[in-house]
């Protein structure tokens, strides 16, 4: 089995959630969803996991992590730092924004020298998602790829959501567009977009597979970024742009790997109670233990 790595980006302040929301406890022993995350990603042949996290809570958060995963799975940390920019860029005065998930990956680059799964620190993938990944590259494959969510399986409750609505051309990821405000109605799903949709549109929830080719694309892109950007108090270098870019220009394919998992999140307060519903429904069929990590 090749080696591969787990990249949770858990960096993130949840604007609309009020906190931290990584390190809410959602299962029945004190467990994170990225706990589950790093529990799937063990079982499915992952050796090692890279946090993304910000200085400001590296103590709170390590002391959360780092013990129960001894003798499980190699850990490491990196901090995601504003202002960590490329020569003859600053950070803009009063920005308290992280630059994204595109700055976030780039943070990792000296850790990470093998095919590596990118993840939301805070998104529930399902077992079968890390496995599709870890299937993938044992195969040696050497191009990027996605695993593609069922879109009604990823919405919320309690309000609107952002997803990458994906388009596939012979299994590949044709074009990827961020949607907002994604809703479910009594005849589909509405959208801030002049679309139809049913709910069964493939959609990306941030679980990418890349090799470490991805880096050198990451920072000459930033730089090009920050030309254009680098002065807004809210501006974000996204991964999904990222590779859209590089599919539009023709530099790189991704390939799609399907989940038929229902994911699942927490994007507002009220989702919480929802997502330890879902898990002790899991651990009830035996899908996981009580107890994580014993």
């Amino acid at each position: 089995m090749n080696n591969i790595t787990l990249l949770v980006m858990a960096a993130g302040m949840g604007s609309r959630y009020g906190r931290l929301k990584q390190l809410d406890t959602v299962g029945p022993s004190g467990e994170t969803i990225f706990d589950y995350s790093v529990y799937d990603a063990i079982e499915a042949g992952f050796n090692k996991v890279v946090f993304i996290i910000r200085k400001d809570f590296e103590q709170e958060f390590k002391s959360m992590v780092t013990e129960k995963y001894i003798g499980k799975i190699q850990v490491e940390f990196i901090f995601q730092d504003l202002h960590d920019l490329p020569d003859g860029f600053s950070c803009p005065a009063g920005r308290e924004k992280p630059w994204g998930t595109g700055q976030a990956i780039l943070s990792a680059a000296d850790l990470i020298q093998e095919p590596f799964a990118a993840i939301n620190g805070d998104d529930f993938y399902g077992r079968e998602s890390f496995k599709a990944v870890a299937d993938y590259y044992n195969k040696d494959a050497d191009q990027f790829s996605m695993v593609a969510f069922q879109l009604d399986k990823t919405l919320s409750n309690f309000g609107g959501v952002t997803r990458g609505l994906c388009s596939l051309q012979d299994g590949k990821l044709d074009t990827i567009i961020e949607t907002d405000n994604l809703q479910k109605t009594g005849h589909g799903v509405s959208s801030n977009r002049d679309v139809d949709l049913d709910g069964s549109e493939p959609v990306s929830m941030n679980m990418w597979g890349f090799t470490p080719s991805l880096f050198d694309y990451l920072r000459d892109m930033f730089v090009d970024f920050l030309k254009e950007n680098g002065q807004e108090m809210k501006s974000e270098y996204l991964i999904p742009s990222v590779v859209n870019d590089l599919i539009q220009s023709g530099q790189e394919d991704v390939h799609v790997l399907r989940s038929a998992a229902s994911w699942f999140g927490v994007t507002y307060k009220e989702d919480k109670s929802f997502v330890m519903g879902e898990i002790q429904n899991l651990v009830h069929r035996g899908e996981y233990p009580e107890k994580l990590f014993g």
